[in-house]
Formats: structure tokens, sequence, C-alpha cells
């Protein structure tokens, strides 16, 4: 993951890759965050008040996009007052969750609602639940592939593993070019790894097939 950085270049990126209009207070929107964010009483406060003022500031743009830059921000916002290195993907994969969902029409929480706070608060408490659990599970997947190394006979098999281990996904293709290994060595390779169970195939399919932990 990226460094943290809660700036200008930084926030504009993210609204590029969202395909959001660049704005021309992007420094101004900056400075205004790391002034929420240094001032919030708590990591979840600033949280709270870094996605709400993204919505305000991208009030013109698509509401989906502009929610997506918002649960960022706050994920950017906890990072920083957590003092962690790079943010982590938490808030956008538990607000959806049916138990935050309000009054009789289930309306999903958004940024900028009266009990965006409390909704903020629970989508944290599941993720952080979820996220804990899965970095466990990676941990003992990682520590089976690196088990595995020694029973691999394949030139390259160690490059092979590390790329297993830093990314989430690998193709034999892709494998074969960093390893410098032939097509059906890298998947002969993989066959392998698949026996002794240090990896899953991931796509399912029977051709252009991926790999990871």
């Amino acid at each position: 993951m990226r460094p943290l950085r809660l700036d200008a270049p930084t926030l504009r990126v993210a609204a590029n890759l969202l395909g959001l209009a660049e704005s021309a207070n992007v420094e101004a929107f900056a400075d205004t965050l790391r002034n929420l964010v240094a001032g919030a009483k708590d990591p979840l406060a600033a949280a709270v008040d870094a996605s709400a003022a993204a919505m305000k500031f991208l009030s013109d743009a698509p509401p989906v996009d502009a929610e997506i830059f918002a649960l960022w921000g706050a994920d950017l916002a906890l990072a920083q007052r957590l003092g962690w290195d790079a943010p982590v993907p938490l808030l956008a994969t538990a607000i959806a969750h049916a138990s935050l969902r309000r009054g009789a029409a289930g309306k999903r929480p958004r940024p900028g609602d009266p009990d965006w706070t409390d909704a903020v608060a629970g989508a944290y408490a599941m993720a952080a639940q979820e996220a804990f659990a899965l970095a466990g599970e990676l941990s003992r997947r990682s520590q089976a592939l690196l088990a595995s190394k020694p029973k691999l006979r394949a030139k390259g098999a160690g490059r092979v593993v590390e790329l297993l281990l830093d990314d989430d996904a690998v193709s034999p293709a892709r494998a074969a070019k960093v390893a410098r290994l032939s097509d059906r060595a890298a998947r002969r390779l993989f066959d392998r790894l698949i026996e002794l169970g240090a990896v899953r195939e991931l796509s399912g399919r029977p051709n252009f097939r991926l790999y990871g932990l």
C-alpha cells in the first residue's frame, strides 16, 4: 500500500481514479481535511467528519462516485489519527450491512446523515472484526506457503513464492516471466503448490487461471 498522504496530490489522484472532475479548490479542501482530522476528538470522529466534508466537496459529482470518495476519505482520516503508515479499506466493506439500515424502508446510511456517526461506529466494528479474522487466516496460509518452499525443485520457485506473498493473485504467465520459467514449468509449479496445499486457484476457470493465498 502507498504511504499515507493527507494532501492535495493524493486527493486529486483519488478523484481522478473515480472519474471525478478536478476541482480548483482541492488544495483548500486538503487544508480543511487536515484541520478536521487534527481537531477531531478521536479517530472515529475524524473519519465521520472527513467523509461528511468529502460529500460536500463533491456535491456536484454523481452521488455514487462522491460517496466512494467519501468512504475512502474516512479510512484515510482514521489511518492518519491512528498513526498507520497507510489506510486500510474498512468502511466501504461494511457500511451496506443489513444491520445498519434505518427506518421502515431500510435506508442505507450515507455520509452526512444525522445518524452517520452511529453507522460509522457500527461499520468499523464489523469491518475490524472481519479484517482481524482475515489477517489471521492469511498469516496461516502464508506460513504454509513458506513451509512448502524447500519442497519445490523448480528454478525460480523462490521468486514465485515471493510474488504470491506480495500480490493478491498471480498468473502462471506472470510467474514464468518474472522467475524465468517456461510456461509449462510455471504451470507445473502451481500444480505442485496446489498439491501441497500452499495456494488456491482463484478464478475457477480451466484456462488463464489465477492463484493466491
